[in-house]
């Protein structure tokens, strides 16, 4: 029988109803996990591990770290990994892993719940049931189990706040499908070497969402800090206002004469950012701005932190982001 550690790290899940508000109680979770589904003996021998209890809101990346170091340490201890994890923030998370985790070749499953499981009508028992058993199966991926489906973690995003249905992937298609079978589609191959660990992120990434009627003055100041990552959500397939009060070329090239790089992405989620389809993205492409692709938002954050943490700057930099290292994208 395979062995999965379930690491606990907060979110609805693990909450109960007190007084009309939601609660971390991981004891209350713990009793509920051991008591009320004997089924999942059935499935694996299961280690449950205690690694933070946190609102999902407040993770950061030093819990990212924590995570990326827990699996390491118990790399030889377990056949597959199950991360419970809030909904808010999973998908950022998610893609933090798959970047940290290098060569892997286990599964790394993320799950959670829209309702704590101590609830009647909770979504929690079907998901983890399913990901304790796609932690079973020769996956080598970081991914999300959610209302019988299976995203790659760096292409996920949340997209509902309230239905079972709070994940997608879309630009990318599920891993797995789940009905009265697990339906394993096509995944990432394993690249040779030892499994090994990169997780250090760095927080010099600035993000700025385009509006009409924007003032860039404030954004100027941001090359007052040491350069990192300035990341830009345009709009549809990366344009960008030129003329003033928001012109973001005069922007990018101030950015760019501090050595930040930047990165533009896409407020639409859909497709992907292509900078020669008008003259503002091709304008931001000729000062030096890379295109996200059809990366999530989240991918390309986590992405950039976990590359600027690696040591990569300038053109190498650069190289490493738009080359697709964990799936991440599509070209």
């Amino acid at each position: 029988m395979k062995k999965i550690l379930l690491i606990q790290t907060g979110g609805t899940i693990a909450m109960h109803l007190d007084n009309r508000q939601t609660r971390l109680d991981p004891d209350r979770f713990t009793h509920l996990l051991l008591m009320e589904m004997p089924e999942l003996g059935k499935i694996a021998e299961i280690e449950t591990l205690k690694l933070f209890f946190e609102d999902s809101s407040d993770i950061h990346p030093t819990h990212w770290t924590q995570l990326a170091n827990c699996i390491h340490d118990h790399w030889n201890r377990a056949d597959g990994f199950v991360i419970l994890h809030g909904t808010d923030t999973m998908a950022y998370t998610a893609s933090a892993l798959s970047f940290a985790l290098q060569h892997l070749s286990k599964p790394v499953i993320f799950t959670g719940s829209q309702i704590p499981m101590s609830n009647i009508r909770s979504d929690a028992r079907r998901n983890l049931i399913n990901a304790i058993e796609l932690a079973t199966m020769p996956l080598n991926e970081v991914a999300i189990c959610f209302n019988d489906k299976l995203f790659r973690g760096n292409r996920s995003t949340k997209i509902s706040i309230g239905d079972f249905d709070a994940f997608a992937s879309p630009n990318y298609p599920p891993l797995a499908d789940i009905g009265t079978q697990i339906e394993l589609h096509e995944t990432w191959k394993r690249s040779r070497g030892f499994f090994s660990i990169q997780p250090t992120y760095s927080r010099k990434i600035r993000l700025v969402k385009l509006y009409p009627g924007m003032d860039l003055q404030p954004w100027y100041r941001i090359t007052e800090d040491d350069p990192g990552v300035v990341i830009i959500e345009a709009y549809g397939s990366g344009n960008i206002p030129m003329k003033e009060p928001a012109n973001v070329p005069a922007w990018i090239r101030h950015c760019r004469d501090g050595d930040w790089q930047v990165v533009i992405t896409s407020q639409a989620v859909y497709d992907a950012v292509h900078l020669n389809v008008y003259e503002g993205g091709a304008a931001a492409a000729n000062l030096g701005a890379v295109s996200a692709g059809d990366m999530t938002l989240e991918a390309t954050l986590t992405k950039s932190m976990y590359l600027l943490g690696a040591g990569f700057r300038g053109d190498e930099f650069q190289m490493q982001f738009l080359t697709n290292i964990r799936g991440e994208r599509s070209f």
